[in-house]
Parts: C-alpha cells; structure tokens; sequence
C-alpha cells in the first residue's frame, strides 16, 4: 500500500474535483479511468449507480448538453485506512446542494473512486 501523505491528499482532491469537471463528465474514457470496476453510488435521488450506469448517464447528459457546472464547497480529505481515503464536500448545482462523500481506493494503475453518495440538502 503507498504511504499517504500531504501529497497523496492533495491528488486525490484534483482527481474529485476532476471527476465532477464538465470537461471530465462528458469524456466517458476519463471517467472509466476513475470509478473502479465495482463502483457503487448512493445518489441525493436516492437511486444505486454502478460504474455502467453512471457512464450511461453522464453520455445521456452530455448528448443533451445538460452538463451544468457543479460547486465544490468544503472539500476535504481524510485517510480511513491504508491505501483508503474519504472525500467530503458540499455540492451545488443551480439551487440543489447536496452532501457528499466519496471513497478513494489505491487500485493497480492509481486512484480509484469505489464508492460515492450524495444527500440533498435543498
């Protein structure tokens, strides 16, 4: 397992922020390369996403032109075990804010998001 430092830290936090990027979002190969295989979301709908469906509709997403720019407010990083890092932050996208928490795991090739969920908040 690598060793977590300040650096560790600080790229997983761009590679969230990456991953809720427009430019990010409507690339379905950068995104492939992100979310591991056996991702699993808990979206603010309340509805599970794996890896095959997120991809589905983020391109249903971008085929409408529908890829608003989301806010990142109070991201932040926290190692939960070796190899094993939380990312929490408050999204915003028009009026609808959410909580979210995301799972990065140290997977052969890099950083991996396993597992995110979102809570709305409005």
């Amino acid at each position: 397992m690598p060793h977590t430092d300040d650096a560790t830290l600080t790229t997983v936090l761009d590679l969230e922020r990456e991953l809720q990027s427009p430019e990010t979002r409507a690339d379905s190969g950068r995104v492939r390369d992100l979310l591991a295989p056996d991702f699993e979301e808990v979206g603010a709908s309340g509805r599970v996403w794996d890896r095959d469906s997120i991809l589905a509709m983020l391109e249903s997403e971008a085929a409408e032109h529908d890829s608003s720019s989301i806010e990142i407010d109070d991201l932040r990083a926290r190692v939960i075990a070796p190899g094993v890092i939380r990312v929490s932050w408050t999204s915003a996208q028009g009026e609808r804010r959410a909580r979210r928490t995301s799972i990065w795991c140290a997977r052969e090739g890099g950083w991996r998001q396993v597992h995110h969920q979102g809570t709305l908040l409005t």
